[in-house]
């Protein structure tokens, strides 16, 4: 992210009561706004999405809908047996850059990839299932969207 100038706060509520987090976005039109940062609790949104989102009556923007999809995916990664500073969760986020993702860290042991739409999906998820502590889930997809379809 390059700067806030410009920029506006789009509020997530989770699948959980009291989970709420805010991404920062650019408007791109009349209640139409680019996500500018990946998220770490909201699903079925990604990096560069446009979504929708309406004044509450608070005043903050909140999101309605997913409006056009990047075509960016979300992953989430919880480091379990150590944390992002360490030597080990350093090795996983160098393998992921070398396969061409980006992350966020929250501190101390959360992570949002962003997988690019030029990536390979079942390729990160299998690196990720390699990685000793840690535990990984699907957020755009969800695991539903990945699993439609597929035989049981």
């Amino acid at each position: 992210m390059a700067g806030t100038q410009g920029m506006v706060k789009v509020r997530f509520h989770g699948s959980h009561p009291g989970d709420v987090e805010t991404l920062w976005a650019r408007p791109v039109d009349v209640d139409q706004y680019q996500l500018d940062n990946s998220p770490f609790y909201a699903y079925g949104v990604s990096w560069q999405d446009v979504v929708e989102a309406q004044p509450s009556a608070d005043q903050f923007l909140e999101y309605v809908r997913c409006i056009r999809k990047s075509g960016n995916r979300t992953l989430r990664v919880i480091f379990q047996d150590y944390g992002i500073n360490d030597r080990q969760a350093q090795g996983v986020l160098q393998g992921l850059r070398r396969m061409g993702v980006s992350y966020e860290g929250m501190q101390p042991k959360m992570v949002s990839i962003n997988v690019p739409p030029t990536k390979d999906l079942d390729e990160v998820t299998e690196f990720l299932s390699k990685q000793p502590g840690l535990q990984w889930e699907y957020a755009d997809p969800t695991y539903d969207e990945v699993t439609e379809g597929r035989a049981s």
